[in-house]
């Protein structure tokens, strides 16, 4: 059957379709020099219209294209309009049963799916949108046309809305499981520890994502989440024992990480390991070798007197080097430098050793060639730090030559044998699950080990916990942004918050947190306290008030409440401490760097040295070229690791913390507590 423009509609409409001839699931537009076919699965609707004179006819396209047929005798135009709608909506009405049974079919794969007593990953979530779009694809209908149709509606709208709201409706899916077995497993979550995880902590163990970030504030329970995690993947059979990677970044905390999974599961195939410990393990499996950690790594004053004699070496054989050397020490750390044979000075050579040990393991950890080196460094540094690169070349070739005569490595050497060994395939990851503790100090070369061992085994999760605000260890190549920009580094997933703290009061807790967000680079988080202090929690106090402070302290401080002192350096250590022992008898008083503190707590904190200058607090900024060159680069906000320290400092307490400022010359960060409200008393 076929419709056609009439002589004079032909002429007057000008228009390239004047016939049209209905096809057994389609129809042909057609003129003189124009044919376009138009399948009823492409069609979205037809209209018949009348003009003036004609008839007209519109069909509806995809993308919101219209052909149209002018020209034609209006009652024709009917009566082919009448048996197109009639032919097309029977084919429409067998299509609609077609595209019925499939959307039924794939709404009960989603359902399967979405029923599963598991934790649905968004790595998941892709696939079946994929699955979802293909089976969209295959369907007869116009997809814009499903709506209409009763038998296809329901089951289009519920497709629809994984396909377009897919990340929040798996959300709201995985809220509801994860309530569901949280409660269903109430006793696991009760007794895993010696006391019960809190909804956080028991929402943080059975989130099955990838790549699942756990924001652990200080006191709020990491270790706790960490051995409860390693349990619940035993008690649902989610991996064996020797499935199950720890790791820590010191011995001492993977020794106590086992005795607490030993103590709490009874489990010791489990083991928690230092990321040392773990290329030792990957490269004694991987070559058939036991390789031998270097004396130097544990002998501080064998690695300083190797450093010191090659550095002297260097400065006497080589004029132009000690002209280097000297240009460096007086011009960029504005060091005092004897006249003459200046690196025969014992005093300076001392302190010139720590300095030499840090760069050369900077460099070591970086690994490359010398070029390379130089290569990664932004261009306005390059000039600068290709010519200390230069003069810290001898002392790293004598280091190599020690490791070889030894026929031992260092550490920075083990974790770049162990990537390569993972690289070339010669060791495959057994472990399905990582867990690393004290995620924030994690650096470029850990993280690149992280990378090589779930490249071995694609299924492998990595359940990282740690804090950004507590990431004080930049000096030795922690990268902040491996957390902050986790999921960038490695993959998508999840994150999660533990919001209690069972350490300080919420009055500690309101301050601290804070002042550590006034840095925008800090992740946003909650972390609520369960006790109430009172704004005599943390107080501002002139330094010359310790001793009547610690007089005070022990009018009431009882035997077993512990006193920290915290200091930005060891050697800010208060002398007074030497006579504490006969004059406060009965406190528990103990000194350490802030940075030593980490991990700690204690009822009653002092922070010491609270002023402005050398040995200040914040530190003045003293980084040398290397540091900037093979150092990650710091965020853009003035004292931002200092600041972290300070919350490190502030969070230890449990009770009270006292701010100790010099008046003279107080620290810019003893303003910044003033304005959060933190008051400044005169006397202890």
């Amino acid at each position: 059957m076929e419709l056609k423009a009439t002589s004079m509609g032909k002429r007057l409409a000008q228009h390239p379709y004047n016939r049209v001839r209905l096809l057994a699931a389609g129809v042909e537009v057609s003129g003189e020099r124009h044919e376009y076919l138009i399948p009823f699965n492409q069609l979205l609707g037809i209209t018949c219209k009348r003009g003036l004179v004609w008839g007209e006819l519109e069909f509806l396209l995809p993308e919101e294209q219209v052909v149209r047929l002018h020209g034609t005798e209006w009652q024709e135009t009917q009566r082919f309009f009448h048996y197109l709608q009639q032919a097309w909506q029977a084919w429409s009405e067998e299509m609609s049963d077609v595209s019925a049974r499939v959307l039924t079919e794939l709404q009960q794969q989603i359902v399967a799916f979405t029923d599963q007593d598991r934790w649905l990953k968004r790595s998941e979530l892709a696939t079946l949108q994929s699955t979802i779009q293909q089976q969209f694809a295959a369907l007869p209908l116009p997809l814009m046309r499903l709506e209409a149709f009763d038998n296809c509606r329901a089951q289009w709208r519920f497709c629809q809305q994984w396909l377009e709201q897919g990340e929040a409706a798996i959300r709201q899916r995985n809220r509801a499981w994860t309530a569901r077995v949280i409660q269903a497993n109430q006793p696991f979550f009760s007794t895993v520890e010696t006391t019960p995880l809190n909804p956080s902590q028991c929402e943080a163990v059975v989130n099955g994502e990838d790549a699942l970030l756990v924001l652990a504030g200080a006191g709020s329970g990491k270790t706790s989440v960490l051995v409860a995690r390693a349990g619940w993947l035993l008690q649902r059979r989610l991996a064996q024992p020797d499935q199950i990677l720890l790791l820590a970044f010191g011995r001492q905390a993977a020794e106590e990480m086992n005795a607490r999974i030993q103590a709490r599961l009874g489990e010791s195939a489990i083991q928690a390991r230092t990321f040392h410990a773990l290329a030792l393990h990957i490269i004694r499996e991987g070559s058939n070798k036991q390789p031998a950690i270097t004396k130097l790594e544990s002998d501080s004053k064998a690695r300083h007197r190797l450093l010191i004699d090659t550095w002297r070496e260097q400065c006497n054989s080589k004029k132009t080097q000690a002209s280097g050397w000297r240009q460096w020490l007086q011009e960029e750390l504005m060091w005092d430098v004897p006249e003459g044979a200046f690196w025969q000075d014992d005093k300076l050579a001392q302190r010139l050793a720590s300095r030499l040990e840090r760069w050369l393991g900077l460099m070591r950890m970086h690994g490359g060639a010398q070029a390379a080196m130089i290569d990664d460094v932004p261009e306005a540094l390059r000039d600068r730090f290709s010519k200390r690169i230069r003069l810290m070349a001898p002392l790293l070739k004598a280091w190599k030559s020690a490791l070889k005569e030894e026929g031992a490595v260092d550490f920075a050497g083990l974790i770049h044998q162990a990537i390569a060994i993972l690289e070339k395939g010669r060791f495959i990851s057994p472990w399905k699950h990582i867990l690393v503790d004290e995620f924030q100090d994690i650096s470029p070369q850990r993280a690149a080990l992280l990378t090589a061992l779930r490249a071995q085994n694609k299924r492998t999760s990595l359940f990282a916990v740690g804090d950004d605000w507590q990431a004080i260890y930049r000096f030795s190549g922690a990268e902040m942004s491996l957390t902050t920009a986790f999921h960038h580094y490695f993959g998508e997933g999840d994150r999660c918050v533990l919001d209690t703290t069972y350490r300080f009061n919420d009055r500690i807790g309101d301050i601290a947190n804070r002042f550590v967000q006034q840095n925008p680079h800090q992740l946003r988080k909650p972390l609520n306290s369960l006790s109430k202090g009172n704004k005599k929690s943390v107080t501002l106090l002139p330094q010359d008030q310790l001793e009547p402070l610690l007089d005070k302290l022990s009018g009431y401080a009882k035997p077993d409440e512990r006193i920290l002192l915290l200091a930005r350096y060891h050697h800010l250590r208060p002398a007074i401490l030497d006579k504490a022992a006969t004059r406060w008898p009965k406190l528990q008083l103990a000194f350490m760097t802030i940075h030593a503190s980490k991990g700690q707590q204690a009822e009653y904190v002092i922070v010491l040295g609270l002023h402005d200058g050398r040995d200040g607090f914040p530190a003045q900024a003293r980084e040398s070229i290397m540091e900037e060159g093979l150092l990650p680069q710091p965020e853009a906000f003035e004292h931002a690791e200092e600041r972290r320290l300070a919350y490190v400092a502030l969070t230890r307490a449990r009770q009270q913390v006292w701010l100790l400022f010099d008046k003279a010359q107080p620290s810019v960060f003893v303003e910044h507590f003033r304005e959060l409200g933190v008051p400044q008393n005169r006397k202890a």
